[in-house]
């Protein structure tokens, strides 16, 4: 099977140099000819919390050639349209393309490569882009090794070729076939809501805003606006990593708020060395994938006619961040979350 990783990034690379390490026929295909050029001609390198080189082979979308059996989509969403113009020519009618992206992009996917070509998933672990050529496991080894990926067809029927992917990305890590696969995109979504937009719009790791009280209390709340969302939008939310995410269905009496909070203090803590992807957009001055996550629930919540302040108020401040080109102060923004708290 002839695989592409599109978009061999922070998570990208590890991904791909563990399928190549597997002697999977694997090319990692990115924009960025430094990092191309580096993953060719010293390997893939892991750091964090495993360390470890690996050879791959790299190129840019340019040189893609023939046709790919399955494509791992790992780009930003608001890239898809160049991405998917390059990527097109080169799947044929059984060609499978499983989106790992952040937020829920597949029904936009389907309308452009056909819905039988798209198949659904999440990536469970996090990495840290450090230079080219070089992508840092934030992630604790055992937990990544333990849950790696869910992925799922899209009507949730486990078919042979979810059984086939499974059987390939459990090279890199454990993956789990999801019967709900709206209910799985929505769970991490509620993860990149709450954790990484804390990350982001703090500029700071999952584990500097699980330490400050007010940063995860106001994590949690951004779940329970998720949760509200999704479930007045028809979403059964499903359970991520064994964890049944109800809990940040905070009541209006606000009674199961410890347990809430307690449950992320925990259940993130192997994260605790995770920066947002978004955030290290942010350090590079580049956009970032703000609208497609908590400006996602924000949009979703006018649909459905609930209240999303804490995602409204995220996405203020990262996009100004994003407008003027400057790191987000943890102090200056977490002043805005403790108001809206009170």
């Amino acid at each position: 099977m002839k695989i592409a990783i599109m978009g061999a990034g922070s998570l990208g690379t590890i991904i791909g140099a563990y399928l190549s390490k597997r002697n999977e026929l694997v090319e990692l295909i990115d924009v960025n000819q430094a990092h191309v050029d580096v993953l060719n001609q010293s390997g893939a390198t892991i750091t964090g919390t495993i360390n470890e080189t690996i050879a791959v082979k790299a190129i840019t979308p340019d040189k893609m050639e023939g046709h790919y059996d399955l494509v791992l989509l790992l780009t930003k969403q608001m890239y898809n349209t160049e991405v998917l113009e390059n990527l097109e020519p080169h799947l044929d009618e059984d060609s499978i393309v499983l989106s790992l992206q952040n937020g829920v992009p597949e029904d936009s996917l389907a309308t452009v490569l056909g819905r039988k070509r798209i198949v659904g998933g999440s990536v469970e672990f996090g990495a840290t882009w450090v230079e080219p050529g070089v992508s840092e496991l934030t992630t604790a080894a055992e937990a990544f090794q333990a849950n790696a990926f869910q992925i799922g067809e899209l009507d949730g029927t486990t078919t042979e070729r979810i059984q086939q992917i499974k059987g390939i990305l459990d090279g890199v890590g454990n993956t789990t076939i999801s019967a709900n696969l709206i209910g799985t995109k929505w769970a991490k979504l509620l993860v990149n809501v709450a954790m990484s937009g804390m990350s982001a719009v703090l500029g700071c790791a999952y584990g500097d805003v699980l330490k400050n009280e007010i940063a995860v209390m106001s994590a949690v709340m951004l779940a329970d606006e998720t949760i509200k969302v999704g479930t007045a939008s028809g979403v059964e939310f499903d359970e991520l990593a064994g964890f049944n995410l109800n809990i940040f269905n905070i009541a209006t009496d606000k009674a199961n708020l410890p347990q809430a909070i307690g449950f992320t203090k925990k259940a993130f803590a192997p994260q605790a060395l995770l920066k947002a992807s978004m955030l290290q957009d942010l350090e590079k001055k580049q956009k970032t994938e703000i609208d497609y996550i908590n400006g996602f629930v924000s949009a979703k919540g006018k649909e459905v006619n609930i209240s999303t302040p804490f995602n409204d108020l995220l996405v203020r401040l990262v996009k100004k961040a994003e407008e003027e080109k400057t790191l987000p102060d943890f102090e200056e923004n977490l002043a805005y979350f403790e108001a809206l708290l009170s």
